[in-house]
């Protein structure tokens, strides 16, 4: 297979996994780097990556514009940006493998922990965590968000507990993520990542970007609403092993 047709397949199904997550499946748009790593420079594929996820965020947050928590956001967004600040400051000094190493083993070990205390339909009582807590949280997921784009399994943790509706969840998801991509921009720019062959490649990828958008949030609404925390903390065990994997094979 010569490297073209290896590029194009990863990209691909790296476009395709950040559609389905930006459509609701949060969670397994942390496989769309460690994909498009398998054929790309990761640094190239990030910053390829970037807008197509910014574009997605379009589609997510206009579907989903009117469920949304306001609260969370307000804990989150602000330590995502000092996540953020931290992650372009140490970038060059941190292992991405090894951060995403931990983040695995710890997205391994809340799913499952969340699993065995819903299985038979156990009822769950919200989470009730103080505001630092969220903001820590926040912290976490706007650093792995900068290294690797694999910012949601931290935001997962400390909003999942909470029980909102699905359709909240995946619109609060939304439009955290949407704004803590703006927020990397500068940082990608100063850096120098937003070449005319990057955004070519963006651009190439652009119909697959949408159509992956609208796939995730039509089959999200498919899914039994008393199912879908199931599902997303099996995901981010699945998602954690994945990343585990990476790091121990890196």
């Amino acid at each position: 297979m010569n490297t073209d047709t290896l590029y194009y397949i990863c990209a691909i199904i790296a476009v395709v996994l950040a559609g389905l997550a930006k459509g609701g499946f949060a969670g397994i748009g942390a496989l769309a780097m460690p994909v498009m790593a398998l054929a790309v420079d990761p640094v190239r594929g990030a910053a390829i990556l970037l807008p197509i996820l910014i574009l997605q965020d379009v589609v997510s947050v206009w579907v989903y514009r009117h469920s949304w928590d306001g609260g969370i956001l307000k804990v989150m967004l602000p330590g995502a940006a000092v996540g953020i600040g931290l992650g372009y400051l140490f970038a060059a000094q941190v292992s991405e493998t090894a951060v995403l190493g931990v983040l695995g083993a710890i997205s391994v070990l809340f799913g499952l922990q969340r699993l065995w205390i819903e299985r038979g339909k156990a009822v769950v009582l919200p989470s009730d965590s103080p505001g630092w807590v969220g903001f820590l949280f926040g912290i976490g997921s706007g650093f792995t968000s900068h290294i690797a784009h694999a910012g949601s399994p931290p935001f997962q943790m400390w909003v999942l507990p909470k029980k909102l509706p699905r359709d909240m969840l995946v619109g609060t998801t939304a439009l955290a993520f949407a704004a803590m991509n703006w927020m990397k921009l500068p940082a990608y720019a100063a850096l120098g990542q937003f070449t005319h062959a990057n955004l070519m490649a963006t651009a190439m990828l652009a119909p697959v970007t949408i159509l992956s958008t609208f796939a995730g949030v039509a089959l999200v609404r498919r899914v039994d609403p008393a199912r879908f925390y199931t599902l997303i903390y099996a995901l981010m065990v699945l998602l954690g092993i994945k990343l585990m994997a990476d790091a121990l094979i890196a």
